[in-house]
């Protein structure tokens, strides 16, 4: 399976503290089945440079490598980046697709969208130097008309939710059903810790297995990875 938001690498936001945190983490998603992490450090434009943030980035990075055993899940380097009016014409946001990509994974805010911030999504969407991916949607899914999701959908923006959304009792059956609609298509930890915001894959792959199957998980994983390959 793909990791597609995870906030393993050592102190570069509210996620792992330090190296043997990200060891740790990393230990319990290999042992969840997890063959390929994303690592999503969270970016604010408004206060730092991607410059900045990718020097930090690749520190961070460098110092986990040099002590990850060979059986550790793969890392990609991303970044969860928030979302701002404007966003589309910021020069260098292509630098923060995860590597090898032109997958983006986008924050936005806990309130209602406005027409400018949808109209700016889908155009961004539109382009050809980004394929937009939803970070945690079922945080703002009651928030959003449903016309806004499907203009989304109908315009090429995949949509990831946190495998939490999968094991608590008063959502896992809306998870269920946005996964088999095809309103959701990709799956990340969104892991911070091993205590309090650990890894859940394992939990969430369970019901998906008992709800819709191994081959459903099986074409999941299939599309996942045929998104990153997309150039």
């Amino acid at each position: 399976m793909i990791d597609w938001h995870s906030h393993i690498l050592p102190g570069m936001d509210d996620g792992s503290r330090d190296v043997a945190e990200s060891l740790a983490l990393l230990k319990m998603l290999r042992e969840q089945g997890v063959r390929t992490v994303v690592a999503t450090p969270h970016f604010y434009a408004n206060d730092e440079s991607v410059e900045s943030f990718l020097k930090r980035r690749k520190e961070s990075y460098e110092r986990l490598m040099a002590q990850v055993p060979q059986d550790a899940p793969k890392i990609l380097l991303g970044a969860e980046v928030r979302y701002y009016p404007g966003i589309g014409r910021m020069e260098e946001l292509s630098r923060l697709c995860i590597e090898g990509s032109k997958v983006l994974l986008l924050e936005m805010t806990m309130s209602k969208w406005t027409q400018y911030s949808v109209r700016e999504l889908i155009e961004l969407a539109g382009t050809r130097d980004v394929q937009l991916v939803m970070a945690h949607i079922e945080r703002y899914m009651s928030l959003q008309s449903d016309s806004v999701w499907e203009q989304l959908l109908e315009n090429g923006v995949l949509m990831q939710v946190n495998t939490e959304f999968f094991t608590q009792f008063g959502s896992k059956h809306k998870a269920i059903r946005y996964l088999e609609s095809g309103r959701v298509q990709l799956l990340g930890s969104d892991c911070h810790n091993t205590k309090s915001r650990p890894p859940l894959f394992d939990k969430a792959g369970k019901l998906i297995c008992k709800k819709l199957g191994d081959e459903f998980i099986s074409q999941l994983n299939e599309f996942g990875y045929s998104v990153l390959a997309k150039n």
